[in-house]
């Protein structure tokens, strides 16, 4: 009698320990039951999002980095360049921002870098990335204003990238886009439409849907100038945070803003506009405005009024 309960127990045992390594193994040996050409193991759907979630930037570029030399640009309909002599080092990973004041050609930099100005413009000089690939193609671009379509939902604008390359992954897409939206703060209104959102929420979409193209390069166009200070500079942070493995390139006339992302920092001024490079401090981004960010911002308002002298 003994020996048989003994018995029983010691079976239902190992089957208990079976069940829990066949559970834990679900995720694990797709892969090696894909290379024996065996049948894929069932995968229950709490298996299936967390692979999504865990594996959203699986596929992310190196970041890379971009070279200007001797570069110079100037309209077809323009008697004199906009910019001229342009030496610039973008360094992979990093942000490097350019400031200047209205009409100082910033705008143009950055819509040559994207591509955006092939038939308009004459260039000269060369651009370079630093694993010898093309750049197009791999840039994100963050403009000034959100660009939200109003029709869309929140989570439908977030994978608007993802529709436009006519991708067939929509339920990996759906889950990357939660995944990106839970990071901004948005999930709970993923289903919303632009018109119910504040412009600090609009503009986390627009981060989001940035950030979901997974692009190596990031191009930001003044993108929190129309905010206020308070949701700008929560903003800024956020940037930083989730950029922080991409090459940026932001563009503003704000100097505290500059001082506080900037890893390196050109003024363009002159015209035609050349780029000057200005220290930043030593704290590493993003930056509190402290007494170094206070002198030096005093530096770059004096080199500022120079182009009114």
């Amino acid at each position: 009698m003994l020996d048989n309960q003994h018995r029983a127990r010691e079976i239902n045992r190992r089957e208990q320990s079976t069940s829990k390594q066949s559970t834990s193994k679900q995720c694990s040996n797709k892969q090696s039951a894909d290379k024996q050409g065996a049948t894929k193991p069932y995968q229950s759907e709490a298996c299936v999002r967390d692979q999504r979630a865990e594996g959203a930037y699986d596929n992310k570029e190196k970041p890379v980095g971009i070279q200007l030399t001797d570069a110079s640009l100037q309209y077809h309909d323009s008697d004199t360049a906009t910019l001229a002599r342009l030496n610039i080092t973008f360094p992979a990973g990093q942000w490097t921002v350019l400031l200047g004041r209205s009409g100082g050609g910033k705008t143009t930099l950055l819509r040559y870098l994207a591509g955006l100005l092939p038939t308009q413009v004459r260039w000269q000089g060369t651009l370079t990335t630093s694993d010898g690939g093309e750049i197009h193609s791999r840039i994100a671009y963050m403009a000034q204003q959100d660009l939200l379509l109003p029709w869309l939902n929140v989570l439908e604008n977030v994978c608007l990238s993802s529709r436009f390359s006519h991708t067939n992954a929509a339920a990996k897409d759906k889950a990357k886009a939660l995944h990106l939206l839970e990071k901004v703060g948005l999930a709970a209104h993923a289903n919303a439409k632009p018109a119910q959102l504040s412009g600090g929420m609009r503009q986390r979409v627009a981060l989001a849907r940035t950030l979901m193209q997974d692009k190596p390069i990031v191009l930001m166009d003044e993108p929190f100038s129309a905010l206020d200070a308070v949701t700008r500079h929560k903003l800024q942070t956020l940037s930083a945070t989730m950029l922080q493995d991409k090459t940026v390139v932001l563009i503003t006339h704000e100097p505290q803003e500059a001082l506080r992302l900037a890893h390196q920092l050109y003024v363009l001024q002159g015209n035609p506009a050349q780029a000057k490079p200005l220290p930043v401090p030593r704290a590493l981004p993003p930056r509190l405005f402290d007494s170094d960010s206070a002198a030096l911002q005093q530096q770059i308002l004096q080199q500022l009024e120079q182009d009114d002298a």
